[in-house]
């Protein structure tokens, strides 16, 4: 049984799914066993399982694209392979309602000056986070996703920056601390 799905993308982003000479395009079809039939005019991208491989890959394929579609550059989707990374959108308006306005500006304080608060909720969470269109979309492993989703909700509810980030300075605080536990409780024989 082949998998087949049908996704669009903008069509600002079908240049870099392409990529320079066809290269990241090929790096999908050959690391998740697919082809891609991208159509340049739609932003419709054909994804085709080759005969029946690992289900999963097709899976991940669809995300990497997805996530090429929402503004990530195709090295940080590609990181979609590793562990137990997966995609995440919001869509800001759940938090702006249907005004512009108000999505540009929690656009704004996502992104911060200079794309410093966009860093330092990614290096804070360990998460990739692309803010594109009317959503931003977040890479990380499940925990820290739902780290980053929690900080981008409560910076687009109001919050305040310096409490966003203490909040999420505790909590890896908190992981160092179960982590290390868990190697003092380890019994170590000579």
């Amino acid at each position: 049984m082949s998998f087949e799905k049908l996704i669009r993308i903008p069509n600002d982003r079908i240049a870099v799914l392409i990529g320079k000479s066809g290269n990241v395009k090929s790096k999908i079809e050959t690391t998740c066993y697919v082809s891609l039939d991208i159509d340049g005019e739609t932003g419709e991208v054909f994804i085709k399982s080759q005969s029946d491989v690992e289900k999963i890959q097709p899976f991940k394929a669809m995300e990497i694209v997805t996530a090429i579609g929402r503004g990530f550059s195709p090295e940080n989707a590609m990181t979609l392979l590793q562990g137990e990374n997966a995609l995440h959108i919001i869509d800001l308006r759940e938090f702006a309602g249907k005004s512009n306005a108000n999505v540009e500006r929690i656009k704004g304080r996502i992104i911060g000056e200079g794309g410093r608060a966009r860093r330092n909720m990614e290096n804070l969470s360990g998460t990739h986070i692309s803010v594109y269109g009317k959503t931003v979309s977040i890479i990380g492993d499940s925990s820290k996703l739902r780290l980053a989703v929690d900080a981008i909700s409560s910076i687009s509810s109001g919050s305040m920056h310096g409490a966003v980030y203490t909040k999420l300075e505790a909590a890896n605080r908190r992981d160092k601390q179960e982590k290390m536990k868990l190697w003092e409780d380890q019994d170590v024989f000579d």
